[in-house]
């Protein structure tokens, strides 16, 4: 097995990243526009994307500091992974540590997804930073993938 991680640092607090990451309207203005679902521990949250969506069952969700979900549907490459976000604070930063975890391979796919999640965590940082994201259809294109 093999892991996405990425490290991120916003200035503002566990909170503040937290909301963006709990909840259906924060989850849409940072990863993409087309977020709904249920996002209490137990639901299920559905984000679509122009090429493709993805499910997510919420394992877990502790205010401050962690969410945690397992892929439930979209791409074979996903199935059954895990993505993690533990939260702590760092004097003015609110630190974001990220895992895509449990991809059975490496594969391009894998590396055009830790590409994105990149980005994608950079518009979530600049939401809470300035209070405006990138969410898809807004994000950067990395690939013909998109």
């Amino acid at each position: 097995m093999v892991d996405i991680l990425h490290r991120v640092g916003a200035v503002g607090s566990v909170d503040d990243i937290y909301k963006t990451l709990s909840t259906v309207d924060g989850l849409a203005a940072w990863w993409t526009e087309d977020t709904t679902g249920d996002s209490a521990v137990g639901g299920v949250l559905k984000f679509r994307f122009p090429e493709g969506g993805f499910d997510m069952l919420v394992l877990e969700s502790e205010p401050g500091k962690v969410v945690r979900w397992e892929v439930v549907g979209g791409p074979d490459e996903w199935i059954g992974t895990t993505v993690r976000f533990d939260l702590h604070q760092e004097d003015e930063f609110a630190i974001i540590m990220f895992g895509h975890e449990g991809w059975r391979e490496q594969v391009p796919f894998m590396a055009h997804c830790s590409t994105k999640w990149a980005t994608f965590l950079m518009s979530l940082k600049q939401l809470v930073e300035t209070g405006a994201g990138d969410p898809a259809p807004n994000d950067v294109r990395v690939s013909n993938w998109h």
